[in-house]
């Protein structure tokens, strides 16, 4: 099924291969798909009840992008950590983008397809056609793996509109280059042993 409303589908994929002067290996893959959309809303005025274009669309989305970005990492396995994006154009309300993410009508195609245990990481901001849109990441079985903490950054330079969405997914085959700072895991104990030994004896 296609949406009425939808005008693009935009694929955004790198590879890092050096960082730091060090090689990568492998590469880390970072990908991302987004949709732009109509606002469902727009022209309407202040709508109270934003759930029939919720339920209408949010699912499709979610199995539209889901199935693109798996496809795009080559299996639901390969990908480590995950999150979502939503950018509203300056005439749209936030809470128009943010209806269409925050909802397991869209999140639970892309969780269940990488058989994740942790919610999705997410933002959702307005700006007009070209803003960045940042998909931040975070490791799909455990929220305290820092390594995993990512963003994927692009832009679509004729997106939004004013009165457009633009709806994204993203995620990584892996975690940082060179990732050396540790979790939160770590934090808590080294904290517990502070306050059971405040004197350091």
């Amino acid at each position: 099924m296609i949406l009425p409303e939808l005008r693009k589908i935009v694929t955004y994929d790198e590879d890092t291969v050096s960082d730091g002067g060090r090689a990568v290996s492998p590469p880390l893959r970072m990908i991302a798909v987004a949709a732009v959309v109509k606002n469902p809303w727009a022209g309407r005025g202040f709508v109270q009840d934003l759930s029939p274009e919720i339920i209408r669309m949010a699912p499709v989305l979610g199995k539209l992008l889901t199935d693109r970005l798996i496809a795009l990492a080559g299996s639901g396995d390969a990908i480590e950590a995950y999150g979502k994006a939503a950018l509203c154009g300056t005439d749209c309300e936030m809470e128009h983008c943010s209806a269409l993410i925050h909802t397991l009508r869209f999140g639970n195609f892309f969780r269940e397809a990488v058989a994740a245990k942790t919610y999705l990481g997410f933002t959702n901001t307005r700006g007009p056609a070209n803003t960045q849109i940042q998909v931040p990441l975070m490791d799909k079985h455990d929220a305290g793996r820092r390594s995993h903490y990512l963003t994927v950054q692009f832009s679509i330079p004729d997106a939004p509109s004013h009165d457009e969405l633009v709806i994204a997914l993203g995620a990584s085959t892996g975690g940082r280059p060179h990732h050396r700072i540790g979790d939160r895991y770590a934090d808590l104990r080294e904290m517990a042993r502070d306050v059971d030994n405040p004197a350091g004896v």
